[in-house]
């Protein structure tokens, strides 16, 4: 099912189903948040699921009015009751772009490690996974501050601000000169 797939960083996990080959299989993300649900006393319903599917299949963080658009049958008031909820039980989580638009995604221990770009002109996030040799700098850099400021750094966010490939190349297009029209031309001698 679209949205099952395991959770990202483990191999086994307690509670994990057992494969054909042997192997534990670690709980899907459906799983996850059923688990996660069931820890505040509350069930995984079907608006729940279709929101968390939806999360799982867009590959960024979307703003509620996206979440509804690529659901079927979610009514925009539901979605914002449900996000709440899923934010509460650790599933998802907010992301916060350069406007005033709150964004949603997977938590990050449900999903892969991954930072984001942010487009400084429309506002959209996309998710990036980071090279491993983008996480030793990061690594690093977070041991250095912890050094410096004293503090036990549990994990870092990055977050790149710059302009889309879309809007760059609106940017172009709109610099770019026109052909004027005859406007310059004369008729006669």
């Amino acid at each position: 099912m679209p949205g099952d797939r395991p959770v990202a960083g483990r191999r086994t996990a307690p509670g994990g189903r057992r494969s054909l080959s042997g192997v534990s299989a670690a709980p899907s993300v459906h799983e996850q948040a059923i688990l996660r649900l069931a820890g505040l006393d509350q069930r995984y319903t079907r608006v729940r699921r279709a929101l968390v599917t939806t999360l799982a299949e867009a590959g960024r963080p979307l703003p509620i009015p996206e979440i509804v658009e690529a659901s079927d049958g979610l009514v925009q008031s539901s979605v914002y009751r449900t996000v709440t909820e899923l934010i509460e039980a650790g599933v998802v989580r907010r992301v916060h772009g350069l406007d005033d638009l709150a964004r949603f995604e997977l938590a990050e221990d449900l999903a892969e490690h991954h930072h984001h770009l942010a487009c400084a002109t429309c506002g959209t996030v996309e998710d990036v996974v980071p090279s491993s040799r983008l996480e030793r700098a990061m690594d690093e850099a977070a041991r250095v501050v912890a050094e410096e400021q004293g503090y036990e750094v549990l994990g870092h966010q990055f977050d790149l601000v710059g302009t889309c490939p879309a809007c760059q190349e609106a940017r172009r297009a709109s610099t770019m000169p026109t052909a004027r029209r005859g406007a310059d031309r004369t008729d006669g001698p």
